[in-house]
């Protein structure tokens, strides 16, 4: 039995691309296969052509193919848009009324006349459904059970008319079975998750009680998603009037002891920098989550890059410390989001998560969440009795880790002054030259403090290995991918670098290991090369050997196949 499917719908907006995909990707996750999703959609009020990519493994997948096997074309534009993508023995599903083609392995099906029979022409997505399900040889049990849960908020009449559509769209091409991808017998404890909920999840876990944003692809489905269970799990969630209100609000909210975090893109995180700095300064802890998209100013908002690394690293004036974190799968956005609330109230700073477009909005199957080894973790911040036994409480006391005692407002004895400017121990604006240079020296400690403990980048493949890709972020699932389908011979020579925490840079291991490379890859989903100029200004190696890729899409599993082999 073939191990990998690829599944591509296309067609129009409002054609229901995304739903009928969702469906599918739950049938194939029920049915006991992991898979992973891309989507593309122009960024159009209305109309526009669509695509829901789906490929599907029997073993763990985290990435796109460029070529796929089965093509469900909705309209015209779908099979000229994509037919030269289909593989060579793939098929292609096209509604016959409304599009003459002929071509081999090519199946017309009058969607638009079975879908109006079994309700609405609108379900002519889910009749292309039934149709792809009897080509992989599948039953209708598992599609129809998940058609019922989907559909059931709007009445039986609906739901019935999609089964029958289902069924109508199976019935039609039944006797096909192309390719082998019967349900398995396996009783996975699986999930079907993008990185943005994840994340959600994560932070909840962690003890998230407050979150801001206004929305912004590719960070909006993080404010859809808390907002919808806010009430059932006692948070606060607000759709501010812009960016700017966001941050502000998050703010205050920390500033009074809530676990906050913000959500926004690289756009929306631009109108935050001023306020990036006022965090700082008054070291109030608070998570902010950039899912990128390409820039500059409005750039393609509903594509996928990884061009915001520098400009967090560097954003707000002045000199003043931040943790940057890029999580490259839904994994590990789970992971982050109750570590950078750890991270944020024990060092009382910025943290700064950067997903991107690809793995904030690509559904993943991925084993269910642990949250055993989750621990709320507040640092420094002090409680009646710990307050009471301090005689002159200075809320930005000079300490050995940076990190100084932190009340909240309202407690007895914890009085002080949180503003803009720089200030003495106890927040008074000070401008002495000496107050100065303590203050600063005092922030920047919290780095060095954290540098000590902080994990090291993982280590993917042969560690002894002498040829190294360099990657972060999203660029994980489809490196991996890759590498694994290299022969054993090729994988003891190849090791793949993943830096999860990029700020601080662990500069130190990072330089070990390329000095005992031979060869070295650098793979970004930008055009500059951000992670390789962090590179060599911290540790002066260049990495001339890079894979670049800026036009909006992801890498395609092909694409970093050709590379390693070349390496």
């Amino acid at each position: 039995m073939a191990n990998n499917l690829t599944i591509k719908i296309s067609g129009e907006a409002g054609f229901g691309i995304k739903s009928s995909g969702i469906i599918l990707a739950k049938t194939f996750m029920r049915a006991g296969y992991y898979t992973f999703e891309y989507n593309e959609y122009p960024s159009l009020i209305r109309g526009g052509h669509n695509t829901f990519q789906l490929n599907i493994s029997n073993k763990e997948i985290g990435s796109a193919t460029k070529k796929i096997d089965i093509l469900i074309a909705l309209n015209k534009e779908g099979i000229k848009k994509h037919v030269s993508e289909v593989n060579k023995n793939g098929y292609i599903i096209y509604n016959k009324d409304n599009t003459k083609f002929k071509k081999k392995n090519s199946i017309g099906i009058p969607l638009n006349s079975l879908a109006k029979e079994s309700g609405h022409e609108l379900m002519r997505n889910i009749v292309s459904l039934g149709a792809a399900l009897a080509l992989t040889n599948n039953n209708l049990n598992i599609a129809s059970q998940i058609i019922k849960e989907n559909f059931k908020y709007k009445g039986d009449k609906i739901v019935q008319g999609n089964l029958k559509a289902l069924k109508a769209g199976f019935n039609y091409i039944q006797e096909k079975n192309i390719f082998n991808f019967p349900p398995l017998n396996k009783k996975d404890d699986n999930i079907l998750i993008e990185a943005n909920t994840a994340l959600a999840l994560g932070s909840l876990a962690g003890g998230l009680n407050f979150y801001s944003a206004y929305p912004m692809t590719p960070s909006s489905s993080l404010l859809h998603y808390l907002s919808k269970i806010a009430e059932k799990t006692k948070i606060v969630v607000k759709h501010a009037e812009d960016e700017i209100s966001v941050i502000n609000m998050a703010l205050g909210a920390a500033h009074v002891g809530a676990r906050a975090m913000i959500g926004t893109s690289g756009g929306g995180f631009s109108l935050m920098v001023e306020t990036l700095g006022l965090n700082s300064i008054t070291e109030t802890p608070l998570v902010i989550v950039n899912a990128q998209r390409p820039g500059p100013a409005t750039g393609l908002p509903t594509w996928t890059e990884q061009g915001d690394l520098q400009f967090v690293l560097r954003a707000a004036q002045g000199d003043f410390p931040r943790i940057v974190l890029a999580p490259g799968d839904a994994e590990e956005a789970f992971f982050f989001g109750s570590e950078a609330l750890n991270l944020a109230e024990i060092y009382q700073m910025p943290i700064i998560i950067l997903l991107d477009k690809l793995i904030s909005e690509g559904n993943k199957v991925v084993k269910k969440f642990n949250t055993k080894g989750v621990k709320i973790k507040r640092g420094k911040l002090l409680n009646k009795v710990q307050l009471n036994k301090i005689k002159n409480y200075q809320r930005y006391k000079v300490t050995a880790d940076g990190v100084s005692p932190r009340s909240l407002p309202g407690m007895n004895k914890g009085l002080y002054i949180a503003n803009s400017d720089e200030h003495d121990q106890y927040g008074f604006s000070n401008e002495d030259s000496k107050n100065r240079i303590e203050q600063v020296d005092k922030r920047q400690r919290k780095l060095d403090s954290f540098e000590k403990i902080m994990p090291q980048p993982i280590i993917h493949g042969n560690p002894k290995a002498k040829k190294t890709i360099v990657l972060w972020g999203s660029t994980k699932g489809v490196a991996l991918d890759a590498y694994k389908e290299l022969s054993e011979r090729q994988k003891k020579k190849i090791k793949i670098l993943q830096i999860q925490y990029i700020w601080p840079f662990p500069k130190d291991f990072v330089k070990k290991i390329l000095k005992k490379s031979r060869k070295i890859l650098l793979i970004e989903n930008n055009s500059n090369a951000q992670l390789g100029q962090l590179i060599r200004q911290e540790t002066g190696l260049e990495i001339k050997n890079k894979l670049l890729k800026y036009n909006g899409r992801p890498f395609f599993k092909e694409e970093i196949s050709k590379a390693l082999n070349k390496l």
